[in-house]
């Protein structure tokens, strides 16, 4: 019975569709696909790479980004994955950037061994933090944003508001301004600097107590 050969494939990712390539080990081009990034299409490459031996091992650009979800489903089915940082530029000088061409040269530099890098680990708990984290910054920044909104407000605020304010320290500030009772009477830049003043001050104190601790709770 005949051995099925070994072959290495390529993919090069993307936020819709991914390209994938297969070769021999001695490094023939026996085909290129491209498949879209959806569950069915995250199952379809491996069974292609299949149909044309034994996959050795799997070059693939952004396991970390584009390419995560694939590299999960790779990984599952015991498939070696090999992070690959940029498509051979010889390459893309001698044929063009394009897509089938960058999974082609994933899979040339995987079998070179001029790609060697560890895929990108985006399971478990290290990834579930790294989530977490990415959504509490985001409120870091909008919180500073938001501070920094309130006191160019104070700077342009008519007198009487600003000199009552100004020498607050950011929680006395804060504390001041949700309390207020601004009023509903919004013609006269007082009033309306007052009202905008106690939203902001709302704001950073929400926004406060989405980064004091990186809790899971919505």
């Amino acid at each position: 019975m005949t051995q099925p050969i070994e072959v290495i494939g390529g993919i090069d990712t993307h936020t819709d569709v991914h390209q994938a390539a297969v070769i021999d080990t001695i490094g023939r081009h026996l085909a290129t696909e491209a498949f879209p990034t959806t569950p069915e299409g995250y199952r379809r490459p491996l069974a292609w790479l299949r149909s044309y031996g034994q996959v050795l091992m799997v070059g693939m650009e952004g396991t970390g980004s584009y390419g995560a979800e694939l590299a999960r489903y790779l990984r599952a089915n015991e498939i070696t994955l090999v992070e690959v940082d940029r498509p051979d530029r010889r390459a893309r000088r001698a044929a063009g950037k394009s897509d089938p061409v960058d999974a082609y040269a994933a899979a040339t530099a995987v079998l070179s061994g001029r790609a060697n890098g560890t895929p990108k680990d985006r399971d478990g708990t290290v990834e579930a933090i790294r989530t977490l984290r990415v959504v509490r910054a985001s409120a870091i920044k909008a919180r500073t944003h938001t501070i920094n909104q309130l006191k160019s407000l104070i700077i342009t605020a008519p007198a009487a508001t600003r000199e009552a304010l100004r020498s607050l320290t950011t929680t006395e500030l804060i504390h001041r301004l949700v309390a207020s009772r601004p009023g509903s009477n919004l013609t006269t830049p007082a009033a309306a600097v007052k009202l905008a003043l106690k939203r902001l001050a709302k704001r950073y104190q929400h926004l406060r107590s989405r980064t004091r601790t990186p809790s899971c709770a919505p």
